[in-house]
């Protein structure tokens, strides 16, 4: 086995690990947390359902990168990464990290704006910019895909 197909393995692995654990915080942990967050604080039991809400979109776009990863390791496991079919999977990454970062641009913004700590403005600039950089980074990237599939199929019509 090479060197390429025991690391898409640990990879695989992995992302079934992590997606596993998305799932349980998705339907478990978070619906309780903001359960127990509107029996301790009763001032924020209107906001029990919409936050529970968020989050649970925010792991559903966590979801839908790492199924999109899996495929496109399947793909590269293949030595089919260099083909039209890989380009579905990061146009729907590149989907999910922009929908997140809408929601949480539009949910921060009004936490700032109705805030008074300084910290939680700067926190969620943090935040906004790395959500930023991963969306622009995966374009970038699904430029160099688009321009490598291209380049092989050119090679593959010369050979």
């Amino acid at each position: 086995m090479s060197l390429d197909r025991r690391v898409v393995a640990l990879l695989r692995a992995m992302l079934v690990a992590l997606f596993a654990l998305l799932l349980v915080l998705q339907t478990f942990s978070l619906p309780g947390e903001f359960a127990h967050l509107a029996a301790e604080e009763p001032s924020a039991a209107p906001w029990r359902w919409p936050l529970t809400a968020l989050a649970v979109f925010w792991v559903l776009c966590l979801q839908v990168v790492v199924v999109s990863t899996w495929r496109l390791l399947g793909l590269v496991r293949d030595d089919r990464i260099f083909r039209p079919a890989s380009l579905p999977w990061v146009d729907a990454m590149i989907v999910a990290v922009a929908a997140g970062w809408v929601v949480l641009l539009g949910v921060g913004g009004v936490a700032v704006w109705r805030g008074d700590d300084p910290g939680d403005a700067l926190a969620f600039l943090v935040v906004l910019l790395l959500g930023a950089v991963v969306g622009l980074l995966l374009v970038v990237m699904r430029g160099l895909l688009r321009d490598a599939t291209v380049l092989r199929a050119d090679l593959e019509a010369v050979i």
